[in-house]
């Protein structure tokens, strides 16, 4: 068989080298009209709920605000699982939904949990859903910048958030 292929693929070689660069027009036109992204999103249905309530410590932050808002999805059609992180002052809350969930019905139905658990919050606690956004386009960074660098002409008043007097934050 591979014997009658290569006498055929000889003896006919400009058929061969006509057919191969049909072929190769073929591909090189199916890779122009490819929509394809240069990175593409292959990340899940995600809802973030963001909290802030600077007085609490991690700890505090994680029983007070993290934990009712986690417990709240409980039975949200759809949910597969959710994940939190605990700061100084900061709850971030992700809610992860099957692929087939429609985005706005997952936000729905997150938005009309959140105000259910808010009896459940410390008073003045207002979680806020994040804009509609996949993992992958998650490229915000927070960064600190201070007023006064080096606390040069900066109000310095201990025991409040800001600069201390010894020259800490």
């Amino acid at each position: 068989m591979l014997e009658t292929i290569l006498h055929f693929s000889i003896r006919n070689r400009w058929l061969i080298v006509l057919f191969t660069i049909i072929v190769a027009a073929i591909g090189v036109n199916s890779l122009i009209k490819l929509p394809i992204d240069a990175v593409p999103d292959i990340t899940n249905n995600q809802v973030q709920i963001n909290t802030e309530y600077p007085a609490l410590s991690p700890v505090e932050v994680e029983k007070q605000i993290t934990f009712p808002i986690e417990v709240s999805f409980a039975g949200i059609p759809g949910l597969q699982s959710t994940r939190s992180l605990s700061r100084n002052g900061f709850s971030q809350v992700t809610a992860i939904f099957d692929d087939d969930v429609d985005i706005y019905f997952a936000r729905q139905q997150v938005f009309e949990r959140l105000s259910q658990a808010g009896d459940s919050l410390p008073p003045g606690a207002e979680p806020v859903m994040g804009p509609i956004a996949t993992g992958l386009g998650e490229e915000l960074m927070y960064t600190v910048e201070y007023e006064h660098p080096d606390g040069e002409g900066a109000l310095k008043t201990d025991g409040r958030p800001g600069w201390q007097n010894d020259g800490s934050t």
